[in-house]
Parts: C-alpha cells; sequence; structure tokens
C-alpha cells in the first residue's frame, strides 16, 4: 500500500509540474479538495469526454444529448428523495478530530480481508504452478473460506443496519470490528449521524426575497425534468436514452485523494428510458456496454472489476458499480443502477404533470423505467492517469517517466520537432504541423536536444515525435519515433495522416466497440 500511496504522490506533482491539474487557488495557499485543469489536463479531460459522448450518443441512434442547469427549482429535490434522505454516515475519531464516513471505513475493513484471500490464492499458484485449479481452491480452502464468511456476515451486519437507519448498530459493527482510525490508531470513536451532502444558495437579489435553492448534486434530475420536452420534440421512441456530461456539487464529509473524491466534480450519465419489466434485460446490457468501453482503452483488463452494491438507493431495485484499482486500491468509477420508475412518478406526483409515454405496439401509456449509467469523469481521468503513468530503467541504465495514455487520449497526437533551428528546418516543421492540425492536436518544439525533447514528450503522454532534418528537405521524408516503443522509422510525409490516423483517431478506438 505503501508503494501505492507512493505512486499518487508521484502522480499528483507530475500532474502539476507538467501542467495537467494544479491545487485551486494555490497563490491563497489553496482551498481543500478543489483543483483546476491545466493546459494539459483540460486536453486530456476534453478527449475524454469525446471518447464518451461519441460513443454514447454518436454512436447510438435512439441516445440523444442534453445540458441542463445546474440551478433546478427547489421542489426537484424534494421530489428527488435528496432534501429528506441524501445523507452518509459521519464518524469521527476523539483523539485525531477526523471524519470518516462509517460506511467507508466498514467497505476498506473488508477490503483488506478480500486482500488476505488474494495472497492466499497466490500462494497457491506459486505452491502448485501449472496444476493449480483456481476455482477449486477458491471453493475448497478454509482460509479463504474462513475469510468468505467473514465478509458476508459483514455486508449482512451493514446492509441491516443501514436499510434500517440503525446508526447505532453501524457504530457496533465497528467497534466489534476493532477498526481503528488511520491517523490516531484509535477505536475512540463518536455516536454516527448523518450528514446532507448537498450545498444550498440563495436566489433573489433581496436577502428577505431570496428562496433556498441547491447546486445540483448529481445531473440526472436534469434528465428526468426533460424527459418530455425531450422525447416529443425528437420524436422518440421507447427505448432510448438522454445523456449529459456537467457538473455536480456535493458538500463531502471526507473529500480526499486528489481529484477522486471533490466537492465540486463532473458526470458523464446517461438515464435509458425502457419498458416496464425489461429494466433487467437493459440492466445486464449496460454492464457489459459499459464494461467493453472501460476495457477498449487498453489500460489493462485486470484493473477493472464489478462490485454489486449491499445497500441499493431508496429508488434502486438493481445496482452495482465498475471499481477500478486506483494506487488507493479498488474504487467506483462508473455506477450502472436500475432506478425503477420512481423518478418519473416522483416528478409527476410533485409537478401535477403527467410524464408518461404512449406506446404504439401496446396501445398504452406507462410511465418508463429507468436504467443509468453515471461515471466521474475526474475518476476516469485519475484511472486513465494512475494506468499511464511508469517510472521506466531504460537497457542503458537511464531512467524516463513516461505517460503511455492511450493515443487517442493524449493531449497531443503528436510532436513537430525541427532538428536545429537553421537551414529552413524550422519552416518545413511548422508547414508539416499547420497541414496536421486540421485533425489532430501537435505541439511544437525546438528548444533543448533532440534527446531531452523526446524526453519531455514522453512525459506528458505524446505517442509520436515527428524530426524534421536536413534529409526531409531533399526527400520530403521524417523520423516518427514511437514513445512507448521508442523504436524510430522513416517514413514519408504523405504516410503521416495514415499513421495517425490508424493508431490516433476517433475511428481507430471506437471501430473497436
Amino acid at each position: 500500500m505503501d508503494q501505492n500511496q507512493d505512486k499518487l504522490k508521484d502522480i499528483i506533482s507530475h500532474s502539476k509540474e507538467y501542467g495537467f491539474i494544479f491545487p485551486s487557488s494555490e497563490i491563497y495557499d489553496g482551498l481543500a479538495a478543489t483543483y483546476d485543469y491545466g493546459q494539459l489536463g483540460s486536453e486530456l479531460k476534453n478527449n475524454i469526454k469525446t471518447y464518451w459522448w461519441k460513443a454514447m450518443v454518436q454512436m447510438h441512434e435512439n441516445i440523444v444529448g442534453i445540458d441542463a442547469s445546474i440551478f433546478m427549482h427547489p421542489t426537484t429535490w424534494k421530489a428527488s428523495g435528496h432534501v429528506d434522505a441524501f445523507n452518509d454516515p459521519l464518524i469521527d475519531n476523539k483523539d485525531s478530530k477526523k471524519r470518516y464516513r462509517a460506511d467507508v471505513l466498514l467497505e476498506e475493513h473488508m477490503e483488506k480481508i478480500r486482500q488476505k484471500i488474494e495472497k492466499e490464492v497466490e500462494k497457491g499458484k506459486n505452491r502448485f504452478g501449472t496444476d493449480f485449479d483456481e476455482t477449486q481452491f477458491r471453493a475448497t480452502n478454509p482460509n479463504v473460506l474462513r475469510n468468505l464468511e467473514k465478509i458476508e456476515s459483514i455486508e449482512g451486519r451493514m446492509r441491516e443496519a443501514l436499510e434500517n437507519n440503525d446508526l447505532e448498530a453501524v457504530r457496533n459493527l465497528i467497534i466489534d470490528l476493532e477498526i481503528v482510525c488511520p491517523v490516531s490508531g484509535s477505536k475512540n470513536w463518536t455516536e454516527v449521524r448523518q450528514f446532507n451532502l448537498m450545498f444550498s444558495t440563495e436566489l433573489g437579489s433581496v436577502a428577505g426575497d431570496a428562496s433556498t435553492i441547491y447546486l445540483r448534486p448529481e445531473t440526472a434530475q436534469g434528465i428526468f425534468v426533460n424527459f418530455l420536452n425531450v422525447q416529443k420534440s425528437g420524436r422518440m421512441k421507447i427505448p432510448f436514452g438522454i445523456a449529459q456530461i456537467g457538473k455536480a456539487f456535493r458538500n463531502e464529509i471526507v473529500a480526499r485523494q486528489f481529484i477522486f473524491r471533490m466537492r465540486e466534480f463532473e458526470q458523464m450519465e446517461m438515464q435509458f428510458f425502457v419498458r416496464p419489466g425489461e429494466e433487467m434485460t437493459w440492466y445486464t446490457y449496460w454492464k457489459e456496454a459499459r464494461e467493453k468501453w472501460h476495457k477498449n482503452l487498453g489500460l489493462g483488463g485486470n484493473l477493472y472489476r464489478f462490485h454489486d452494491h449491499i445497500k441499493l438507493a431508496h429508488y434502486a431495485n438493481a445496482a452495482c458499480d465498475i471499481e477500478y484499482n486506483f494506487p488507493m486500491g479498488f474504487k467506483e468509477l462508473e455506477g450502472i443502477h436500475s432506478r425503477t420508475d420512481f423518478d418519473l412518478k416522483q416528478h409527476e406526483q410533485f409537478s401535477g404533470k403527467k410524464l408518461q409515454f404512449f406506446d404504439p405496439e401496446l396501445n398504452q401509456s406507462y410511465v418508463p423505467y429507468v436504467v443509468e449509467t453515471s461515471v466521474g469523469l475526474d475518476r476516469m481521468f485519475l484511472s486513465v492517469l494512475s494506468a499511464a503513468y511508469q517510472n521506466e530503467k531504460l537497457e542503458d541504465g537511464s531512467e524516463r517517466v513516461v505517460l503511455r495514455i492511450p493515443p487517442v487520449l493524449a493531449p497531443y497526437k503528436a510532436a513537430v520537432l525541427p532538428l536545429v533551428k537553421k537551414d529552413g528546418l524550422p519552416e518545413k516543421a511548422r508547414e508539416l504541423m499547420k497541414s496536421l492540425q486540421f485533425d489532430y492536436s501537435i505541439q511544437y518544439d525546438e528548444k533543448d536536444s533532440i534527446g531531452k525533447r523526446y524526453r519531455r514528450q514522453d512525459a506528458i503522454g505524446t505517442p509520436f515525435s515527428i524530426t524534421i532534418d536536413h534529409q526531409t528537405l531533399t526527400d520530403d521524408t521524417v523520423t516518427v519515433r514511437d514513445r512507448d516503443t521508442m523504436e524510430q522509422i522513416r517514413v514519408s510525409i504523405k504516410e503521416l495522416e495514415g499513421l495517425l490516423a490508424e493508431k490516433a483517431s476517433w475511428k481507430s478506438v471506437l471501430s473497436t466497440l
């Protein structure tokens, strides 16, 4: 774990040094858990959004996108249940004065037990080699079974306590498991209490006339209240989806771990409206589709896993997370939820307006059921950085830091580098850059030796470096260096667009979905 925490520190440091992410308001000593995306971070973030939008909206004729307002009528949040039920169980350690989410403490305790199981399996693999039957080992090994029983027992007690809103039972479980504060190491816990996560503000120029409204804690409600607007104006037929990318705000108890948990964050959500009774079919479909979308980037299939929710939200009849193995361990990256007809029915009740679809095939009207996919953009950004960041030792004994960002997401697809700053090479390089800029983000760099420039491009994740030298002036060929292999090939300028299209175009990544 220490090694992983060190990697997170390295990523944070690297992000600042190269212009990916800066601490917000840094000249005023910063503001806790808020960050600004720098010049390279903005590019990477926009590329992640584009990958999601193209795969979700452009590639589906029955999914459309909207951009709803952050401010909404306050009754929206009464209808959605956020005013009464958008709470997290909070617990303080009296010695360290640190505050924690009680459910997260329990989940982290279970994760430690899961790690014991994985270590036991690893020992079995090493002991038996090619004869190792992992399935049988997991089903029969006493240590594995004992730890599985522990996890199931904790999950059972936790589920019952949270579903019954029995905060004393949550605290008792923490005490029974002898969970200690990571900072003080003590078990001196306060009572557990509920904490509402919504930020409130006032609307109106005069305080006395102001009405309390909320910064939206999720983007989904903007989709639900526009269900009929989109359906009628777009002549949409069930099943269909509405997608949105936007900011959301939550007054998190513990905002930490870099950009993983922030109070201001961005979501990429899609609500898919289906016939009642067909929601579980579509729930399975979207689980598989979203897993494929993540793995399609090639970051590593073993970095993802599904986790079914212990406690279902008040609106759901099925829910799971796609978890990613961050430097802090496996954590939620994306949620897939079967929300039933809860949201639209609530908005019907509170608004007095019918939110139904007339299905000509069934010759009846109904309130559609909803399957939601919701991925945190900032978490997605961190997952890409975590997988990409590598400190490599090379054959000659030197080291390099390289970001192996998938080419399609890289802030710059190529760097154009004149070998020297004379003899017409800069002019030729800029001419080439301009021809490529219509389709790709390109960086021009003429400062320092070519070796230093290669290292700089490695550090910011540029997949290809194109060097213009004196031979280029005579035969229109250039040297292309691959970031990952460091191999160099000589190609004609005419071949460059085809090379970039094969590796770094949207078609190259979307065609494999």
